[in-house]
């Protein structure tokens, strides 16, 4: 097919990749001079109505996504039968070519990982699991950023059709337990896999190998997940612990959300970063309490008439002695113990807010940008000419995993000047409330919030440009109790 020109405007130029349902070509789009991928369906599979809507539902699934981690795609259509779907081309490597070199440093399969994970929160957010999570859909491109792509057999949370609870889908070395077992999948499937794949950067290997599709996925089904330590001493802990739970067989006992997955992983790098001596602390249950063994029981011993009076007297004295002590600053300081250290918490950006705007948007699309932990890119204002910015303000509106009362955050501008404050509120469309201090920003600035107690769910950078001209940019947030 290479030499084909596709719809009178894709010119298929070379076959880069092939998989179960359909080719991708890179082609040149003569209507735009610009490099697309181009995925055409498997013509065996073009007379199967089923392929064909799966294809289709792709399309109609991936389009709704606008992330800086999903492929983004262009175009769709049909000739002579055959079904397309065109996308940006990202030119580098996957995943699944780096980590053939060896076992990434843990800081580097940790930030992976979470762009990953941050395309697939959002994804989930908007009510569709990917269900084929595996390194080769993870392109990276010139920049290493990692985009998400093939979500060919994703499923809508909310709609039931061609991929129904029975049927078998994926990739056996990355494939859920309920997913081989034809259960039904839900975002934490996603979880898994994704567990999988971090596993896979951290050693180099994947957990479970076997002859054949089926007998890798029994073992995904069966066997408990292999500790990274077994691979390698240098992994910390906590990061290990964060991928067997991730791969732990039951749904239950993984983590709740991919957002909750995303907090620890966040932790996990701010441990390895040693990000401005903050310690997390990880709880440990206590063991389970040792049976009390019987006693043989003694002869009361019988003291001398006085000695309850002396003993009562003592404890008086004491109980005196330590109200003094306490009584004095310097023994209140001295006895004092300190509260736990603040701990990171991940905010997701998932709006850009301008309510005296059009249409009350302000750049939403690049939002995410502003907390994929990668400094070159960035959430952005509109261009606004002198004296053109005289409106109130506009905001970028972040998520927190759960309701939280926030103690600080960092706003790293870029370089570019403005002024802002931290808001809150209960809901992303309104209702928010100043909880901070208004600072001027320009590189990192930290920002004390005092929410009185009370818990929220998003916080909002409201901003205003203290030149009332140019551009603000917000290129990493970053969110503490």
């Amino acid at each position: 097919m290479v030499g084909e020109l596709i719809a009178g405007r894709y010119e298929l130029e070379e076959l880069v990749g092939s998989g179960g349902m359909s080719n991708v070509f890179r082609a040149h789009d003569r209507l735009l001079e610009r490099t697309v991928a181009l995925k055409i369906l498997h013509e065996q599979y073009t007379r199967d109505e089923d392929y064909v809507e799966r294809f289709r539902r792709e399309a109609r699934a991936v389009a709704q996504l606008t992330h800086p981690n999903i492929v983004t795609v262009i175009d769709r259509g049909e000739q002579d039968g055959r079904q397309f779907i065109v996308f940006e081309y990202v030119e580098g490597q996957n995943l699944k070519e780096l980590s053939a070199r060896g076992p990434l440093d843990p800081r580097e399969a940790i930030r992976l990982a979470l762009q990953v994970a941050h395309a697939l929160s959002f994804a989930h957010d908007r009510g569709l699991v990917h269900r084929d999570v595996k390194p080769q859909n993870v392109l990276l491109n010139e920049d290493g950023q990692a985009k998400v792509t093939d979500f060919g057999i994703a499923r809508s949370l909310d709609v039931h059709g061609v991929t129904q609870t029975g049927t078998v889908l994926g990739t056996s070395d990355y494939i859920a337990p309920e997913q081989a077992r034809g259960q039904k999948v839900d975002p934490k499937t996603d979880i898994y896999s994704l567990g999988v794949v971090l596993y896979e950067l951290l050693t180099g290997e994947v957990p479970f190998s076997g002859d054949n599709f089926v007998a890798v996925a029994m073992r995904h089904v069966s066997e408990p997940a292999p500790s990274v330590l077994e691979h390698r001493s240098d992994c910390p802990l906590r990061l290990d612990l964060a991928v067997q739970r991730a791969m732990a067989k039951d749904p239950a006992d993984r983590f709740a959300s991919m957002d909750e997955f995303c907090a620890e992983l966040e932790v996990c790098l701010a441990e390895l970063e040693g990000r401005d001596g903050e310690e997390a602390t990880m709880i440990v249950p206590p063991p389970p309490p040792r049976p009390r063994r019987a006693r043989p029981r003694r002869e009361r011993r019988r003291f001398p008439a006085g000695t309850a009076l002396i003993v009562l007297l003592a404890a008086l004295l004491v109980a005196g002695g330590a109200y003094l002590l306490l009584s004095n600053d310097s023994a209140k300081k001295a006895l004092h113990v300190s509260s736990a250290s603040p701990k990171p918490v991940h905010v997701i950006g998932v709006l850009g807010y301008d309510p005296e705007g059009d249409n009350g948007d302000e750049h939403t699309d690049v939002a995410a940008q502003a907390t994929d932990g990668n400094p070159s890119t960035a959430w952005k204002t509109e261009e606004y000419q002198a004296g053109g910015f005289a409106k109130g303000g506009v905001g970028l509106v972040l998520r927190a995993p759960k309701s939280f009362a926030l103690g600080s955050m960092t706003v790293d501008g870029g370089g570019t000047p403005f002024s802002a404050v931290i808001q809150a509120s209960d809901s992303q469309d309104g209702g928010f409330v100043s909880v901070s201090d208004r600072k001027d920003v320009s590189g990192p600035v930290t920002f004390s919030i005092n929410t009185l107690g009370k818990t929220y769910r998003y916080y909002m950078v409201w901003l205003r440009l203290t030149g009332g001209e140019g551009q603000a940019l917000i290129s990493e947030v970053r969110a503490k109790t």
